[in-house]
């Protein structure tokens, strides 16, 4: 039910249940987390993580694919589509939210720009909206040059948890 893609070095796919310890593992790491949440997050939290990208296949027919590298299929993060209904203002539109999150030991390699490139061509096909939006810290310059680099643009700027937030919206092709 889950589609999976392909790029040169990558593979996106649904979850398993053995992607688990290394999902956990990599929520823990401070370079990880910095800018989503500001702290590592429980097993607890990352189970939950891990269930709610279960249910938006199930639910919906999109979600966050696990990414595991080809050249050895080790699990190096996660990227999709979500709807998080979050509580913020001005709130983000019934869209889906793209989002990515990578193992520290891939940063800098081109995977995120691979991944996410590879599910918003997916999102482009497949999504049921014409657009999507995601959501990064002013602080975590890595993201906002990716996510402009895959064609995102600013709209607004404000706060989420407590925490300076900048909104960023695509137009699907």
């Amino acid at each position: 039910m889950i589609p999976e893609i392909v790029t040169p070095r990558l593979r996106l796919r649904g979850h398993r249940l053995e992607d688990f310890p290394a999902s956990a593992a990599m929520w823990t790491v401070p370079s990880v987390t910095r800018f989503i949440g500001g702290r590592a997050l429980s097993e607890e939290e990352v189970w939950a993580r891990f269930l709610r990208y279960a249910g938006h296949w199930s639910l919906f027919g999109f979600g966050f694919w696990a990414i595991e590298e080809l050249s050895g299929g080790g699990f190096v993060g996660e990227a999709g589509f979500a709807y998080f209904k979050r509580e913020i203002q001005p709130p983000i539109p019934e869209i889906p939210e793209a989002g990515w999150v990578l193992v520290p030991r891939v940063h800098g390699r081109g995977y995120a720009t691979e991944a996410l490139g590879a599910a918003l061509e997916w999102g482009g096909k497949h999504l049921p909206s014409t657009s999507t939006a995601c959501m990064i810290h002013p602080e975590n310059h890595a993201s906002i040059r990716l996510a402009v680099k895959c064609g995102f643009q600013r709209s607004c700027q404000t706060s989420y948890k407590g925490e300076p937030t900048l909104i960023f919206t695509r137009e699907l092709s």
